[in-house]
């Protein structure tokens, strides 16, 4: 979870942004939108997802590992810990 609020107001709003595109792809659905427009929808969530994605990873190495109060131990850990989420993630 982000600490700032300015952290948390920012993946809330990615978060707010992805729900929005969510429901849009759902109402061309409903609709019988085109593929094509079915699929740049889908590619807009994705987008919207990676960048969400993107933006949590840097938001806790910056909590965690720069200036958190860890020891080395603990940061390998840590980055262990991030390493396997990217794997299962990019998968």
């Amino acid at each position: 979870m982000p600490h700032s609020p300015q952290d948390k107001k920012r993946i809330l709003t990615r978060v707010r942004r992805i729900r929005g595109q969510a429901e849009a792809l759902e109402r061309a659905l409903e609709a019988g939108e085109p593929c094509i427009a079915i699929l740049q929808q889908i590619a807009a969530v994705r987008g919207a997802a990676n960048g969400l994605m993107g933006e949590m990873v840097e938001i806790h190495l910056k909590d965690e590992l720069v200036s958190g109060d860890t020891t080395p131990a603990e940061r390998a850990q840590r980055m262990d810990e991030i390493g396997q989420l990217l794997r299962a993630y990019l998968k």
